[in-house]
């Protein structure tokens, strides 16, 4: 009984001696077995080009991973006073002194094709409708005073394009009375107006300008968004 339990304890030696070299692979897989897979040697993606940085070259890798992912974000337009408002709350926010700037808006196009002023709501749904039934486009203008309700056809920057616009008019205008008197006119000069760009807003920053208080949000027309191409 003895010589037979210690043949089963070297059997059973033997046995784990076999299975922990890999004599019984596959059958049988070692154990530890996938430190020792060649397949993690080959998935690896070049080690041989890993260096190691020091704590400075490592710093500026991050500011330039930063700067690179950095994104253009502007507010506007915004009129002195919410433009004195908004710059207000960067501060306390944490935005870095010279992190914005003020851009000047160019004025709106302020030449207008105006077809007429009508106080009169049903006389002004009535010209309407014969502005779509000959397919044109048009806004309703609600200031000045002595202008509004107003409908306007087109909008341009300049007194020689409002009128070469009307021209085109001039064929309908002939025979719709929804075109009688269209003329052109002139908007009077708005206040200035500007927009707070931030040009490089990495996300960091990005976070603060969302989170700002909600004291400054209606100074900021929208908040912060990205800078329009022409802009960018």
């Amino acid at each position: 009984m003895l010589r037979a339990l210690l043949l089963l304890l070297l059997l059973a030696n033997l046995a784990f001696f076999a299975w922990a070299r890999g004599w019984l692979a596959p059958a049988l897989l070692p154990p530890r077995h996938a430190e020792h897979e060649p397949e993690r040697l080959t998935a690896q993606l070049r080690p041989e080009a890993v260096t190691v940085l020091s704590a400075q070259a490592a710093s500026a890798a991050v500011s330039a991973a930063r700067a690179a992912a950095a994104v253009c974000l502007e507010a506007g337009p915004l009129d002195q006073a919410q433009l004195a408002a908004a710059e207000a709350a960067l501060a306390p926010a944490q935005v870095p002194d010279g992190a914005w700037a003020r851009e000047p808006a160019p004025p709106p196009p302020l030449w207008l094709v105006f077809a007429g002023r009508v106080p009169d709501a049903t006389a002004r749904r009535a010209r309407e409708a014969e502005l779509r039934r000959l397919g044109l486009a048009f806004e309703t203008l609600d200031a000045p005073a002595d202008l509004a309700p107003g409908l306007v056809l087109s909008r341009h920057a300049a007194k020689p394009e409002a009128e070469a616009a009307l021209a085109a008019f001039a064929v309908l205008a002939a025979s719709s009375p929804a075109l009688k008197g269209t003329r052109v006119l002139t908007l009077p000069t708005p206040a200035a107006q500007y927009w707070l760009r931030v040009a490089r807003a990495d996300a960091e920053l990005q976070a603060r300008l969302q989170a700002l208080p909600p004291a400054a949000l209606p100074a900021l027309v929208g908040g912060f968004r990205p800078c329009a191409p022409a802009r960018s």
